[in-house]
C-alpha cells in the first residue's frame, strides 16, 4: 500500500468484515455492533484510509456536512448547546460547519448563502432570519433547516426550542410569588431578550403590579455591562429590590459591583440571570437562572434530522421547555 491510497478494501480485509459493512459503519456508525466497529476504526487507523466524502455525496447525494450558524462563541449562551449538537452529529458521522454570523447577526445572510453553496444536507441555525428573501430562499433550498433556541409563529422548516415570552411570564410569576415587588429589567437589544422582557412586563402588569424599570445594553452581553447596570440604578427614582438580567454574564457583574458597593445580594437586592451558564453555580452568591437543556436541543435536531433522513414523520414543532433555578441570588 506504500505506491497508492488506502482504500475501502483495504480496511475491510484488515477488519474482517466486508466493504459494505465498512461503508456502513462509515455513513452511520451507530448501525454497526460496537465490537465490530473497534475493529473498523482499528483498520482504518493502521491502514491510514481516509474516506472520499465527495464521491459518497455524489452517490447518496448527502454531502454528510450540516452547517451550525451562531452569532458568537465568546460569552455565549449558546456553547453549552453547540458543543452537545457537534458531538451528537458527529458520532452520527456527520461533519459540522461552524460559522459565526456576528452579534447583531449582520453575516447570517452571508454565512447562510455560503452554506447553501457549499451543498451542506441541513442548516442549524441560533439567530433569527428576518429577511423575507433569505427565508423563503432556505424554503427554497431542498435542505433541512432547523431553527433553534426559539419557537417562531412562522418556522422556515423545524423549530426546536422554547417560548421566550414564556420564559419571561414565569419569572414574574416566580419573583412576585418570592415576594418581590419593585422588579429592574436589564434587557440585551435582541428580538429574544425582548420577548422575555414583555412577558415578564405583561404578566407583572396583569397581576397588580406597576410596569417594571428597564435599561437596554448592546449585544452581546458580558461581564462589564453589569457593572454599568448596578452603578446605573443610582439614577432611578425608586431603587428596585430584585434586578432581572438577560444573561448571567450580565448578572455575574452586577453582583461584584454590588458586593464592592457594600449592597448585600440578595438581602438589600436580588438579582437573576439567564442561560444557568456553569459559572451560575460558582458564584457566591449563586445565581438564581433559567435553565434551557442544550443537550436535549442537541437530540431533538439530531432524531429529526434522522426522520428526514429516512423519510419517517416527525413533529416539525419540538418545545424543550425551561426551568427556573432557584440560588441564593434571588
Amino acid at each position: 500500500m506504500a505506491n497508492r491510497n488506502p482504500r475501502l478494501d483495504d480496511v475491510a480485509a484488515m477488519a474482517g468484515v466486508s466493504a459494505a459493512t465498512v461503508s456502513r459503519f462509515l455513513n452511520n456508525p451507530a448501525v454497526v455492533a460496537s465490537a465490530t466497529g473497534v475493529r473498523i476504526r482499528e483498520a482504518i487507523e493502521a491502514t491510514g484510509y481516509v474516506q472520499n466524502l465527495a464521491a459518497g455525496a455524489l452517490a447518496t447525494s448527502r454531502s454528510r456536512i450540516i452547517a451550525a450558524l451562531v452569532p458568537d462563541i465568546a460569552q455565549s449562551i449558546f456553547n453549552d448547546t453547540v458543543e452537545a449538537m457537534i458531538e451528537e452529529l458527529a458520532s452520527d458521522g456527520n461533519s459540522v460547519m461552524l460559522a459565526l454570523t456576528g452579534a447583531d447577526n449582520r453575516g447570517l445572510t452571508r454565512e447562510i448563502n455560503m452554506a447553501l453553496a457549499r451543498r451542506v444536507d441541513a442548516i442549524i441555525l441560533t439567530g433569527i432570519v428576518s429577511e423575507p428573501e433569505t427565508r423563503q430562499r432556505l424554503r427554497s433550498a431542498g435542505i433541512t433547516v432547523v431553527e433553534t433556541w426559539g419557537m417562531p409563529e412562522d418556522p422556515i422548516d423545524i423549530a426546536v426550542g422554547f417560548s421566550h415570552r414564556a420564559v419571561g411570564e414565569e419569572l414574574a410569576r416566580f419573583l412576585r410569588a418570592r415576594g418581590y415587588r419593585r422588579p429592574h429589567l436589564v434587557v440585551p437589544r435582541s428580538t429574544r431578550a425582548e420577548r422575555r422582557a414583555t412577558g415578564f412586563t405583561t404578566r407583572w402588569v396583569h397581576d397588580g403590579g406597576p410596569s417594571p424599570t428597564r435599561m437596554e445594553v448592546n449585544v452581546p452581553s458580558h461581564f462589564g455591562q453589569g457593572r454599568l447596570s448596578f452603578r446605573a440604578l443610582a439614577d432611578l427614582p425608586e431603587q428596585p429590590d430584585v434586578v432581572v438580567c438577560g444573561s448571567d454574564w450580565i448578572a455575574q457583574g452586577l453582583i461584584v459591583e454590588a458586593n464592592a458597593a457594600g449592597v448585600r445580594v440578595p438581602d438589600q437586592l436580588a438579582v437573576v440571570g439567564f442561560g444557568n451558564l456553569r459559572m451560575a453555580g460558582d458564584m457566591r452568591p449563586t445565581i438564581t437562572s433559567v435553565d434551557v437543556d442544550g443537550a436535549r436541543i442537541a437530540r431533538e435536531v439530531l432524531r429529526a434530522l434522522r426522520a428526514r433522513a429516512a423519510g419517517e414523520p416527525f413533529d416539525t414543532m419540538i418545545d424543550v421547555g425551561f426551568r427556573v433555578i432557584a440560588r441564593e441570588s434571588a
